[in-house]
């Protein structure tokens, strides 16, 4: 028997997208088999292409969130340009943008007004904190919204707040997008309509942060900032190793912290210890139990003390860096990690995280150049060899570079 396809082949998806909200929420529907066009600026492109040049000359946020996308260059101030883009997307099922507030409705690519003239196509909205409210015009960077959402305040030490490591209000924002599109998608086909959806960046993450805001909420105070430790339970942290490793571990009752006490620390007595026999205890004597776990860890080096730990049954991690992470055993075990075409050579990427056991893989295009699909988009859109040579010679768009013109 052949193999099921793709569940979003023959779904096609025009995007006037930038950065990395709606790039990233397309890449996931161009993994699954999705046609993505990419609108770009003729000149420059998107403009995460020039964030670094970390991936061999091309940057490491364009090649994250563009695989496996067409490349169309052009000018949407130009109505010649605008036209082109129109035309794709009424034979489209698909349109996704998070250009500035207000400059969609500008150009009539905003989702009330593409909704109304195509009844079938499903239109998402990417804002930063939607198109209403006093928030409607702020400008919205992944920080900043991290700030607005409080992610910040309950991130880093009691000294420090600091922002998440990756752009967590971007991801976020990219994820729900994604998982609109596919509701919309079954909708439509029960009953035959698409429809505008709207995602806020604000608003998911707000949506992440529900434990912190449900804690200060309803019980008076938001969980305090404790590093990589937890603002109730204790244990749970990471200590050093004899070989400079850190190992981080997590007692969840206190079965485990007997255990932990007998079978790692070497120290039996502390299970029944008044001060350390129960999780309120340990955790009012957090500094004492800290003390203690990182004594015994301190004297094993990283993997003999990750052994003991998981013959203990206790819930442990390396602290791992990013280098660490592109060589874990996990991931190579389970077959991870692809070649991709970029106009830079191949690049080693992951596979997306959903899986279909015994059914097809996540299609893993090639990283466009910018432009790349241009004319080919401009005869699929029904220009003639002469309005193409048209729009070239007055800029409205542009071909793909090569790996030594990339913009940077």
């Amino acid at each position: 028997m052949s193999p099921l396809p793709l569940p979003l082949e023959g779904v096609t998806v025009v995007a006037v997208e930038q950065a990395v909200s709606a790039p990233f929420a397309t890449r996931q529907l161009a993994d699954l088999g999705a046609r993505v066009i990419k609108v770009e600026r003729p000149d420059g492109g998107d403009f995460a292409r020039g964030y670094d040049t970390a991936a061999r000359g091309l940057a490491s946020h364009f090649v994250w969130c563009n695989r496996g996308k067409e490349s169309l260059a052009v000018d949407l101030k130009d109505p010649r340009g605008l036209d082109v883009v129109r035309r794709l997307i009424a034979e489209a099922d698909v349109f996704v943008q998070n250009l500035a507030q207000g400059a969609a409705a500008r150009l009539g690519l905003d989702a009330a007004t593409l909704c109304a003239a195509h009844p079938r196509l499903i239109a998402v909205d990417i804002s930063g904190y939607g198109a209403d409210g006093p928030y409607a015009h702020k400008r919205a960077y992944d920080m900043l919204v991290q700030c607005e959402a409080g992610l910040v305040s309950v991130t880093g030490t009691p000294e420090q707040p600091v922002k998440a490591g990756i752009p967590a209000a971007d991801v976020a924002a990219a994820m729900y997008a994604f998982s609109g599109v596919l509701a919309a998608l079954l909708r439509r086909s029960t009953t035959g309509l698409g429809g505008p959806v709207e995602i806020s960046m604000l608003e998911s993450l707000a949506e992440w942060m529900g434990h912190p805001l449900h804690h200060g909420m309803h019980g008076g105070t938001a969980p305090e900032r404790t590093g990589v430790a937890h603002a109730v339970i204790a244990p749970y942290d990471a200590y050093p190793t004899a070989d400079g490793g850190q190992v981080l571990l997590s007692v969840q009752n206190d079965r485990e912290w007997r255990r932990l006490a007998e079978q790692v620390l070497g120290r039996p007595e502390l299970g029944s210890d008044p001060a350390f026999a129960t999780n309120k205890a340990r955790t009012a004597n957090r500094a004492g139990t800290d003390a203690v776990v990182a004594r015994a860890l301190g004297l094993l080096d990283t993997q003999e003390a990750v052994a003991r730990l998981e013959a203990a049954g206790i819930a442990c991690a390396r602290l791992n860096t990013v280098a660490d992470l592109a060589v874990h055993p996990q991931l190579a075990a389970r077959s991870r990690w692809r070649e991709v075409p970029s106009p830079a050579g191949p690049l080693r990427a992951m596979l997306p995280p959903i899986t279909f056991p015994g059914g097809p893989e996540p299609r893993m295009g090639a990283i466009p150049a910018l432009g790349e699909h241009t004319d080919a988009l401009l005869r699929e859109a029904g220009l003639t060899h002469e309005q193409t040579a048209e729009l070239h010679r007055d800029g409205v768009v542009a071909t793909g570079h090569t790996p030594d013109e990339h913009p940077r």
